[in-house]
């Protein structure tokens, strides 16, 4: 037993040793964003400008100078069980229509199927008129990732004809390509990114789905979070989503793979046109990252990456897949957002918050949970890094697999893991105890004082959000949980930023969370 421990501990240290330790970047102004990129230089070199890509110069797509409102919360009625003003919603939507009616040339949108509807559609055919009206002809991509059977009826050529009836006159002023995409069934694989990306000058991104049933047109709306950006990195975005277009031109032809339609007898577009790329003014670093799933691409051929990957039985349910998240290097090198994400939890020297739907993923089939990203978070407590984790009420867990805003039953699942992962760690199960109660606080989401939405509902959050030492964040819709689709998103390293988010996120989220925790340091509650 001794030697399993020494061993496992032995594997961990040299798994860490593959993360550039949190200090190793001290005399830089942007330390969080060096070790990302770092480690993604590292794990994925020649994915360099495809889906990941460093840039500086941008600006956070706020109303106005120096304003919070880039962060684009859905709805934003904290401390209102009722959600009868809705001023979230109404920034998104309003966002939405404003970048998408400045462009010149192009506008690129991807989200999870179905297609964007209500309230969602409404703004983009409102932008995308404004646009035309000023004589602009554009190329617009609308991309959806189908769960195959699922989406069975998520029908392009439908999305199309309605796209084209709802534009009417200025449908001859727009070149749509519509599809739907599964890049892998056995793999579990398809388009997750949320993306409105215009001219590569603008983007918004992160966790929202276009989905006006669960967003709009409810009585208990689901919590989430997208950001805005314009500059340099809207293009990475750009980018980005040409790779995934690329792989749904080449694969057209196969029903089983791809649905496409388009307007104007248009061909299946693998880029769009976009103006030369902007000075970028601002004062913004940010680091876009994506992953490419299963499918895509096999590996990155140019990467020396050769990772440590521990092992834990209890990541494995039964019957499952093979498990991409924790034993398979060549998955690694064309996810590098997997590795980011591990890497800016690394970086931390004083405190992180995670707010997720989920840690912990639907098993069987998949695994439970990402056991590097467990083992960084356990490090992280013994050496006495505050760590703060809000996820999704169990309330609102599906009945079948990932249906539902929740994969777990009991909180106890996630600190359970944790304790696990601790006491492989330090070979005590007291001295990972006495870690959790001392630095973690651990909880389950609440958007006000009562217990559920006024109708009776559990609160539902979506978010996909890491923040460290109120330096730096990431907002995208990639999940801590495994899964391996295709995402994609921002680590923003902006002190400035970090505390807008703070005041306008996560002290309210804490604010009502807490009365849920199993674990708060900072009260003395510790869970036996």
């Amino acid at each position: 037993m001794a030697r399993t421990v020494r061993t496992t501990a032995l594997s961990l240290t040299l798994s860490f040793a593959l993360l550039p330790a949190a200090p190793a970047f001290a005399d830089s102004p942007t330390p969080h964003l060096d070790s990302v990129e770092q480690t993604l230089r590292q794990v994925s070199p020649g994915l360099e400008g495809s889906v990941w890509e460093r840039t500086a110069g941008n600006t956070l797509g706020a109303s106005a100078p120096g304003g919070s409102d880039w962060l684009l919360q859905t709805p934003g009625c904290w401390g209102d069980p009722s959600c009868a003003d809705r001023p979230g919603s109404r920034r998104l939507l309003d966002k939405t229509r404003q970048d998408i009616a400045q462009a010149r040339q192009s506008v690129d949108i991807s989200t999870l199927a179905p297609f964007p509807n209500g309230g969602f559609q409404d703004a983009i055919v409102a932008g995308l008129k404004e646009a035309v009206a000023k004589g602009n002809r554009l190329q617009v991509r609308i991309l959806v990732g189908a769960a195959p059977i699922y989406h069975a009826n998520v029908i392009p050529s439908s999305y199309r004809d309605e796209m084209v009836a709802k534009l009417g006159p200025a449908a001859a002023g727009v070149t749509l390509n519509v599809a739907s995409m599964t890049t892998s069934k056995t793999g579990f694989s398809w388009n997750h990114s949320k993306l409105v990306v215009v001219d590569g000058g603008s983007v918004i991104t992160g966790g929202i789905n276009s989905w006006k049933d669960d967003y709009l047109d409810t009585a208990h709306p689901v919590n989430d979070v997208d950001l805005a950006l314009a500059g340099p990195a809207a293009g990475s975005a750009g980018r980005y989503l040409d790779t995934l277009w690329d792989w749904t031109c080449r694969n057209k032809s196969s029903w089983s793979s791809v649905w496409f339609a388009s307007s104007n007898n248009a061909g299946c577009m693998p880029t769009l046109p976009r103006p030369a790329a902007p000075a970028g003014g601002g004062d913004v670093p940010a680091l876009a990252v994506g992953g490419l799933g299963v499918g895509i691409r096999q590996s990155d051929p140019s990467s020396a990456f050769k990772p440590v990957l521990p092992t834990a039985p209890d990541t494995k349910c039964g019957i499952g897949v093979h498990d991409n998240t924790n034993a398979d290097r060549d998955y690694d090198t064309v996810n590098p957002e997997e590795s980011a994400l591990r890497a800016l939890v690394a970086s931390a020297n004083s405190h992180i918050e995670i707010s997720q739907q989920d840690l912990n993923a639907t098993c069987p089939p998949l695994p439970r949970y990402d056991i590097r990203l467990y083992d960084t978070l356990a490090a992280k407590l013994a050496a006495g890094v505050k760590v703060r984790i809000v996820v999704s009420d169990p309330a609102n867990r599906g009945a079948v697999g990932s249906d539902g805003y929740s994969q777990i039953k009991s909180l106890n699942e996630v600190s359970d893991a944790l304790r696990g992962r601790l006491t492989a760690l330090t070979g005590d199960e007291r001295t990972s105890k006495a870690a959790m109660c001392r630095n973690l606080q651990l909880a389950t989401f609440r958007a006000s004082d009562k217990a559920t939405w006024a109708d009776g509902r559990p609160y539902a959050q979506h978010h996909k959000l890491v923040s460290v030492d109120d330096s730096a964040f990431y907002i995208g819709s990639k999940n801590l949980y495994p899964s391996w689709l295709q995402d994609f998103g921002y680590v923003v390293e902006s002190p400035a930023a970090a505390s807008q988010l703070k005041d306008s996120l996560l002290a309210p989220q804490w604010k009502y969370s807490q009365a849920t925790a199993t674990y708060d340091y900072a009260r003395g509650l510790c869970q036996a």
